[in-house]
């Protein structure tokens, strides 16, 4: 019988269910947007809060859309070699988490709601438009990490928009930096992403899960991670000398042979238990470079 919050040790699972590796890639973009609002001296700590509620209500959304929704498919099953899903594992019923997805959505679209009040109105495009695109990252017609795109959905929503976004609210225009800001957000992001499809290759493929890793190979997907560190790490230096933000935006490049290691690791993982070990490292390197980036930007 599975088993849902009620039981004892139900706050645990829910916990698990909501993938605590993969909320950096929520906070992130929202540390780096405030921090950038800040260093134009518009920074506001309401509107960021609400940014912050809603980049997180997304995200453990869409992981419980995607726990929901690759048990349905069959994606997820007892071959699987990655960490427990909750509903895989007959911790919670499809209908629970089902019921869980829709109130995490619905209070992630309060929280966005708030925000119109400083951003205007065609801010609830945008909401709807990030909890649709989680809906649709492995649910509905077309499923965006069955047909390869779960990739550019994570860079749009959490790198280019989340950024952009929270400055938005705060300083009332979207220049080119806000933009550009959240470009290596979303590379990194993304990263986390590919070490996860890189463990679950060959059960994706069995499953008729067609993400890049399963469309393009694993030298394809080692190579698309190398990229995204080049990117994330050249961009603090066209901020510190080609935007005129000063040495102290450089400070990310401190956590640059943290991610040379990431590459050796990613390189050298033949079993499940190295690859979730680096999933989690890759969702801290992004915690450490966001934090890094934003206290550059705002200093």
């Amino acid at each position: 019988m599975a088993a849902d919050a009620t039981v004892p040790g139900g706050a645990a699972i829910w916990f698990g269910a909501m993938r605590p590796r993969t909320l950096p890639a929520a906070v992130a973009p929202v540390a780096v947007g405030s921090a950038l609002a800040a260093h134009a001296g518009s920074f506001q700590l309401v509107p960021a809060l609400l940014c912050l509620a809603f980049a997180l209500l997304v995200q453990i959304g869409t992981n419980f859309a995607n726990d929901y929704y690759d048990f349905v498919k069959g994606a997820d099953t007892a071959a699987r070699v990655g960490p427990r899903r909750a509903v895989a594992a007959g911790l919670v019923s499809p209908a629970t988490m089902r019921t869980a997805m829709i109130g995490v959505f619905a209070a992630s679209f309060l929280a966005g709601l708030g925000l119109v009040a400083w951003g205007g109105p065609w801010l609830l495009a945008v909401g709807i438009a990030s909890i649709l695109c989680g809906v649709a990252y492995t649910g509905g017609p077309y499923p965006l990490a069955y047909h390869g795109l779960g990739d550019v959905f994570v860079f749009i929503f959490f790198g280019l928009v989340a950024v952009g976004g929270t400055y938005f609210v705060q300083a009332g225009r979207l220049p080119w930096d806000a933009i550009l800001a959240g470009v290596p957000v979303g590379l990194l992001a993304a990263n986390i992403l590919v070490v996860n499809n890189y463990r679950d290759a060959e059960t994706d493929a069995a499953a008729g899960k067609r993400t890049l890793v399963v469309k393009l190979g694993r030298p394809a997907a080692r190579a698309q991670f190398v990229g995204s560190l080049a990117v994330a790490f050249a961009l603090p230096v066209y901020f510190a000398f080609g935007r005129g933000f000063g040495v102290w935006v450089l400070l990310p490049l401190l956590a640059a042979p943290l991610a040379w290691s990431h590459v050796r690791r990613l390189q050298a993982g033949k079993t499940p238990t190295e690859l979730i070990a680096l999933l989690g490292d890759t969702g801290k390197l992004l915690a450490l470079y966001a934090a890094l980036f934003a206290a550059g930007l705002a200093l």
